[in-house]
Order: C-alpha cells, then structure tokens, then sequence
C-alpha cells in the first residue's frame, strides 16, 4: 500500500466512526466525489484541506498531514516528458492515460508550471481524439489561468493557437478570428521579435479567413507571415508560411501559383524530422493537383497514399479524416465512385459529428461519387446535407458553391422548380438581399 492510499484508508476509517457518510464530510466548501477520490489513494489534498477534515473528523491534524506523500518532482517531470513524447508520435490514448495520472500526483492547491503543462496536454489529447467541445473548455481555462498567473506571451499564443483551430473545426469561425487577433494584437503591442508561436498562429488564423471567403484579409496576413518567417533562423516556421499562402492562392484561383509555394514547403519540411507534418503538407499539395486548372489526379493519389500510410501511424482522427477525404476526391476523378464512398465514408466515421466544415466537404464528394452511380436521391440528401452544415458553420462562401452545384443537380433531374429554390440559396449567401420587382400575380401572356 502507498503513503496516499493508507491517509485515504486513514480518512475512511474515521469518516465511519464519526458516522459520517462523504456528503456529510464533504460539505460545506468541498465535494463528496473529492472525498471519494480521497480515500481511493487518488488525489493529494493540500495541509489545508486536510486540516479541515481533522476538524470534522475530531482528531489531530498532525495525524493526518503526516502521511502525506511528496511527489518527487524529478519524477514528475520524467513522466511528463513521456506523455509530451507519447503525444508527439501520435500515440494520444497513451499520453493522455499518463497525464490524468500525473494529474492525480499534484496537490490542487499549487498552481505550478508543471500543473499548467499537464493540463495543456490532457487538452491536447482531447483535440487529438475529436473531443472539440471539452478541448475548448480546457484551452478556455488555460488561458484564464495563464493570465491570472502572468504567464509569458509565447505560452499564451501557443494555447490560443489550438483554441483557434477548436472553434475552426467547430464551425464557429467568427469566434475563432476574434481569439486570435486579440492575441496577435496583444503580440504585437508587446513588440516581440518574429517568433514560431507567433506564425504558428497567425497560419491558422489565415486558415479560418479563408474558410469564411475573406480572401483579402487572408492574402494579406500570408504576405506577413512570409516576411516575419524570412528573417527566423527557423526554416520550418518558413515552411508554414509558405504552406498557408498556398492555400490563399489556391482559393483565388491561382494554382499554378500555389503549387510552386508548396513545393517549396514540402522541401523545407523534408529537411527535418518531423513526419507527421511532412505528411499533411503533402496532403496539401495533393489537393492542390486535384483542383487546379489542368487536375492530376493519378499523381494526387500516390501522393495521398504516401500520406496516409503515416498519418494513420503518427496522425491525429482529423489527420486521417482530411487524408480520407482527398483519396475519396481523387477517386472520384478517377472514375472509381466505390472506391470514394468507402474512402468518405471512413472520412465521416473520424470527423464525428463535431466537425461540421470537412464534414460538410465529404458530402460533396459523397456527392459527386453517388452522381456517377446516377444514384440522385442519395446525390441529394448528400448536397443537401453539406450546404446545411456549411450554412451553420459561417462559411457562407462555401456554403453558396454547394447551393449552386445542388441546383445544376437538381436541374439534370428535370427538378426545375427545386433547382431554382437551391440557387436562390447559394445567391442569399451570397449576400443578394432581394429583388428590383416586388411580388406579384403571374401575367398569361397571349398572342
């Protein structure tokens, strides 16, 4: 038995001869499932917290606070390095088993830089594993928290960084450019040197704009992160810039472009080690070839497949998710429409149902592959279910090109009536707002 487990098996014995059930002990200020914890060996309560359980309980609060057991912080820190490692190779299950047990080890009532680290990684496991919702919880007090212990700024941009990619994923883009800014103004403020959290977070900011189509915002903050990246002696920060400004240049329509600015950043990143990021940004430059002006999709495909093979190794659900989801694009441009369903198929069983954007991009292909089966009521359900989701999540310039493709659909149907409801909604998004003729009774025209 360990020196924690015999002050739970301590508490629990006096707790029973006081009477007492664990609500009682527990109230006022502290809660039945913490007395639990307890006296199962699983928290370490502070010395003042334990001497207000001697009070209850009527005996010596020395005869508790003895048996408390210090961690060795040399210890800690070898777990918490593991479960950093662990999380690093893409092995998030392990990593977050081992830092919820290191949770366990530090006392609450010290707020430690140690405490800030295990807490930042349990969130990223969340984010890791899909769970946007309770991931964003977690950053949300990581970032009270850093502010009330006046943590650095670099550390904060980090937490805002994955905050930002949370709410892009859930959809809620306008919060998710609000966050950032804020923090990048306050970066700013503070004059700081060009830094890697810094471009790390401006490179999803620049993601979110162009999820929401404000591509000249978009353009311009890649143009600033190239500049701030080509003054940093780190070659992958480069790298990240010139990744995002692909992307930028790749939704204005210029591909020939975007694909020079890739090239140059999947050199930067095969420069290095880090395989999972060599692996998305291939997947990037996939895309790319897959939308351009002049598609090679057969080219794509390899590329997508040497990608795979590492991210559903090393990667994240959404990694794999993203990866799934351009095999099945690259399927269907090849004329294999079996092949992309059951690629996209795999694609939504990862999203979940949280991520409401790339959900909304599967469907589209889901789409497409159904269209060549000339299965139009599943192509249907499919456009439909993508403009929705787009609709909600604010991408309105996305959600108007699903709209508009629902419409040429529904007009190959022979559904004119519906076609023309499924472009009007495309023209509302886009922000036309009425009509020069008011409403009126049809005229017969007669010879």
């Amino acid at each position: 038995m360990t020196v924690n487990e015999g002050l739970g098996s301590r508490i629990r014995r006096l707790r029973r001869a006081a009477g007492l059930s664990q609500e009682a002990l527990a109230k006022p200020n502290l809660s039945p499932s913490y007395i639990s914890l307890l006296e199962a060996g699983k928290r370490i309560p502070s010395e003042e917290v334990l001497a207000q359980l001697a009070e209850r309980l009527k005996c010596d609060p020395a005869y508790l606070i003895g048996m408390i057991s210090k961690p060795d912080s040399v210890d800690l820190e070898i777990e918490l390095n593991y479960a950093q490692l662990a999380l690093r190779n893409g092995d998030s299950r392990t990593a977050l088993k081992t830092f919820t047990a290191l949770q366990a080890k530090l006392p609450e009532s010290e707020q430690t830089d140690l405490h800030f680290a295990v807490e930042f990684g349990i969130a990223q496991c969340l984010e890791h594993h899909g769970e946007l919702e309770e991931a964003v919880r977690r950053f949300e007090a990581l970032l009270q928290q850093s502010a009330v212990q006046g943590r650095g700024m670099l550390e904060r941009l980090g937490v805002v960084m994955l905050l930002c990619r949370c709410y892009r994923e859930l959809g809620d883009l306008s919060h998710a450019i609000d966050v950032a800014e804020s923090a990048l103004s306050e970066a700013d403020a503070e004059d700081l040197p060009p830094t890697v959290p810094q471009l790390e977070l401006l490179s999803t900011l620049i993601g979110v704009y162009c999820e929401r189509g404000d591509l000249h915002r978009a353009n311009f903050l890649a143009g600033e992160a190239i500049s701030r990246a080509e003054v940093m002696s780190d070659r992958r920060a480069l790298g990240g810039a010139y990744w995002n400004a692909s992307v930028v240049l790749h939704r204005r329509g210029r591909s020939s472009e975007a694909l020079e600015l890739i090239k140059k950043a999947v050199a930067i990143y095969a420069e290095g080690d880090d395989e999972r990021a060599l692996a998305r940004v291939r997947n990037a430059q996939a895309t790319v070839l897959l939308q351009s002006e002049s598609p090679n999709p057969e080219v794509a495909k390899k590329l997508l497949e040497q990608s795979a093979a590492t991210l559903r190794t090393l990667g994240s659900s959404l990694d794999v998710a993203y990866v799934e989801a351009a095999l099945a694009r690259a399927e269907v441009m090849l004329g294999q429409p079996e092949n992309a369903i059951q690629h996209a198929e795999t694609a939504l069983r990862r999203l979940g149902p949280e991520h409401r954007l790339e959900s909304a991009r599967v469907h589209l292909v889901l789409a497409a592959a159904y269209l060549i089966q000339e299965d139009y009521e599943a192509v249907h359900a499919a456009y439909e279910r993508s403009a929705l989701l787009l609709e909600a999540s604010e991408a309105g310039r996305q959600a108007a090109f699903a709209w508009s493709e629902l419409g040429e659909i529904l007009e190959k149907s022979g559904e004119s009536e519906r076609a023309v409801w499924a472009y009007r909604q495309g023209m509302r998004l886009m922000g036309h707002r009425g009509s020069l003729i008011a409403d009126a009774p049809r005229r017969v025209w007669q010879d």
